[in-house]
């Protein structure tokens, strides 16, 4: 989605349920390998810090810390990554295949809910949120 020059991945008062091809039927945290991947550093990031950050913070974030931007380069990186559109966290395999619905608050700042929790049935529900959209499909 696109603001003025700049394109955005945040969500205002919307839950991202669990893609309708996934298999998990229990939200799981992403495995941490030898090297953190993209839902692990993303999982992270929202974990410790639920209601924190917009989805833009949390994908330049995961974005900046893997490719070592130094803290004084980040404001300008920025505004460079979201010069061009970014994939959202519905694109995210938090809820493609790890059980992990998202909810963005009417800040648009993000929290993650699992898919067996009784507050992710009331968000799937559109109770509220304005907007209930599903993650995106892993197979076509």
């Amino acid at each position: 989605m696109r603001v003025g020059d700049v394109s955005t991945t945040n969500y205002v008062d919307t839950f991202i349920a669990v893609a309708p091809d996934s298999r998990a039927l229990a939200a799981t945290e992403p495995p941490l390998g030898k090297a953190p991947s993209i839902a692990r550093r993303t999982f992270e990031r929202i974990r410790h810090a639920p209601y924190r950050f917009t989805s833009d913070d949390v994908i330049f974030g995961v974005w900046a810390d893997r490719n070592d931007v130094p803290e004084t380069e980040r404001e300008a990186a920025r505004a460079q990554f979201f010069s061009k559109g970014q994939p959202c966290l519905r694109c995210s395999d938090l809820p493609k295949k790890y059980g992990w619905g998202v909810h963005c608050d009417a800040l648009g700042r993000v929290a993650l809910v699992a898919v067996e929790s009784e507050a992710y049935a009331a968000f799937a529900r559109g109770e509220g949120v304005a907007k209930v959209v599903p993650a995106m499909r892993s197979a076509r």
